[in-house]
C-alpha cells in the first residue's frame, strides 16, 4: 500500500522541503512554502530509445504547422510544431479562449478542446458567437486527468488545449486540485502524451495579480512555449509575446484587436494607435518605437499641474514604467533647468500598449515640459532617443526602421540622437541632439 508524506512545497519554484520555513532556501522567497500530501509509489521507468547520429534525425519533424492566424503564426515562428506544449497566460476577461477557440476553428484536422472551469453551454454560445462549431471539433468538460488523457487517446485530434491547468488535477496525487503538487504532477503527463502522440498541446495558466503566471516555476520550464497575452480590459487592443520558445525567437510581438465577433489581426498598429490623435494639444509627443522586431508610433502624453505646499508631487503612469519616469524628471531637474520638483505629473501611452524600451525617453521629456510650458510640438515632429544621467541623447537600436516608419505615417521632422544615419526618404529631415537642452531647442521649447 502507498504511503504518504508530509512535504512543504514552494509555490514560486516548486522545491520541495522536509519542514515549514519562512523563506524557500531554493528561490530565497518568502512565505512561499505550502504543506501538501505526497503520496509515495514505486516509480515507473519507461524503456530506453536508441542513440542515434545527429546527422541522422530528421529536421522536418520539427517544422512548423500553420494555424492560419497571422498575428499568432508571427509570434510562433510559423506556427504549431507537433508534439509542443505551449502555455498561454493572461488575465482573466482577456480574451484566451476566444483566441483558443478561433485557432482550432482555423487549424484544421480535428480538435479537443477540454473546458475545465466554464461549462459547455457556456463554450458553445461563445463558438457560435465566433462562428468556430465544425463537426470536427470535440467539446470535454472535465477536469480528472484520467478522463482527459482518455479522451485524447478516444478521439485521436490533431490538436488539444487545456483551459485551464491549474483546474485539472489527479486523483493519485493525493493533494487538492490548484496546488503544487498537481499543477506540476498534471502538466507532466500532458507534455509526456504530447511527445507521445506528436499533437500540440496548449495549456491556459492563471497569472497573478503581478501579471506572472502562477504556480510553480517549473511549469514554464516543462513547456516548450510560453506565450504571454495582454491589454488594458477596456481597450480593444491585445498583445501577445513569446517569453520562451524552443522553436525560434522571442522577439516577435503579435496584435489583435477585439471586435464583436472575436480577435482580428493589426497589420498596420501604427495607423491605429494615430487615428485619433489631436494635434496642436501641449503635452503630446510621437515616439517610433521598436516592440520584438515591429516598429511602432505610439503617442506620449503628459499632464502638468503645480503640486500643492508641502505636499510631495506625484507621479502617475499607465503604460510607462514609474521609476524611469522619475529617473527623467531628475535629469529634467538637474541637467535642463526644468523645475519638475513641485510639479504633479501624469503620463501615459495612448491605447493601452505597455512599452519599456528607451528610445520612449526623449520623447516622455519633450511631452512634460511641453505641458508644462503650455507649448505644442509641431504636428509633423517625431522623436526618440534614451537620455543618460548626464542629460545626452544616446543611440538606440533599428535606427533605420524607425525612421522609415515615421516617414511612412507622414512625418517631416525626426529629432534623434546625433550619431543617427541619415534617413532612406529626402522627405524626412533628422534634427540630430547632442544634449537634452539641444532637444528642447530644437523642439522649440526653450
Amino acid at each position: 500500500m502507498a504511503k504518504s508524506r508530509i512535504e512543504h512545497v514552494c509555490g514560486d519554484c516548486g522545491a520541495t522541503h522536509t519542514k515549514w520555513a519562512g523563506q524557500c532556501s531554493s528561490c530565497g522567497q518568502w512565505n512561499t512554502l505550502v504543506e501538501e500530501v505526497a503520496v509515495a509509489s514505486a516509480p515507473t521507468i519507461p524503456a530506453a530509445g536508441p542513440a542515434s547520429r545527429i546527422g541522422d534525425v530528421d529536421p522536418l519533424t520539427s517544422r512548423p504547422r500553420a494555424t492560419c492566424i497571422g498575428e499568432l503564426d508571427r509570434v510562433l515562428g510559423g506556427g504549431l510544431v507537433a508534439g509542443s506544449v505551449t502555455l498561454l497566460g493572461g488575465e482573466p476577461g482577456i480574451g484566451k479562449s476566444t483566441l483558443l477557440l478561433q485557432l482550432l476553428a482555423a487549424f484544421g484536422g480535428t480538435a479537443l478542446y477540454v473546458t475545465a472551469e466554464e461549462s459547455a453551454q457556456q463554450v458553445r454560445l461563445r463558438a457560435e458567437r465566433l462562428d468556430a462549431v465544425r463537426p470536427d471539433l470535440w467539446l470535454l468538460a472535465e477536469t480528472a486527468l484520467p478522463h482527459i488523457l482518455a479522451s485524447i487517446d478516444d478521439t485521436k485530434p490533431d490538436i488539444v488545449v487545456i483551459d485551464s491547468v491549474q483546474t485539472v488535477h489527479d486523483p493519485a496525487l493525493g493533494s487538492p486540485p490548484g496546488s503544487v503538487v498537481q499543477v506540476r504532477g498534471c502538466a507532466q503527463q500532458l507534455v509526456n502524451r504530447a511527445k507521445q502522440r506528436g499533437v500540440p498541446v496548449v495549456l491556459v495558466g492563471h497569472v497573478t495579480k503581478e501579471g506572472s503566471l502562477a504556480g510553480p516555476r517549473v511549469l514554464e520550464h516543462l513547456v516548450d512555449t510560453v506565450l504571454s497575452f495582454e491589454g488594458e480590459r477596456h481597450h480593444a487592443l491585445r498583445l501577445l509575446r513569446a517569453t520562451k520558445h524552443r522553436f525560434g525567437p522571442t522577439n516577435e510581438l503579435g496584435l489583435f484587436e477585439m471586435v464583436g465577433h472575436g480577435l482580428e489581426g493589426v497589420p498596420d498598429p501604427s495607423e491605429l494607435f494615430l487615428g485619433d490623435r489631436r494635434t496642436g494639444i501641449p503635452g503630446s509627443a510621437v515616439a517610433p518605437t521598436i516592440d520584438g522586431q515591429r516598429p511602432l508610433l505610439v503617442e506620449v502624453q503628459a499632464l502638468t499641474t503645480p503640486a500643492p505646499p508641502n505636499v510631495p508631487a506625484r507621479r502617475t503612469t499607465q503604460g510607462i514604467d514609474s521609476n524611469r519616469l522619475a529617473l527623467l524628471l531628475a535629469v529634467l531637474q538637474q541637467r535642463a533647468r526644468i523645475p519638475t520638483s513641485q510639479t504633479d505629473v501624469y503620463a501615459s501611452t495612448v491605447g493601452g500598449v505597455r512599452l519599456a524600451e528607451p528610445g520612449l525617453d526623449l520623447a516622455a521629456c519633450l511631452a512634460i515640459v511641453s505641458a508644462m510650458n503650455d507649448r505644442p510640438l509641431p504636428a509633423d515632429m517625431a522623436v526618440f532617443g534614451e537620455v543618460g544621467l548626464g542629460g545626452e541623447i544616446r543611440q538606440v537600436a533599428h535606427t533605420p526602421r524607425r525612421l522609415a516608419e515615421a516617414a511612412r505615417l507622414g512625418f517631416r521632422r525626426v529629432i534623434g540622437p546625433r550619431s543617427a544615419p541619415d534617413p532612406d526618404d529626402a522627405h524626412l529631415h533628422l534634427l540630430r541632439a547632442a544634449t537634452l537642452p539641444e532637444a528642447l531647442a530644437a523642439a522649440g521649447l526653450t
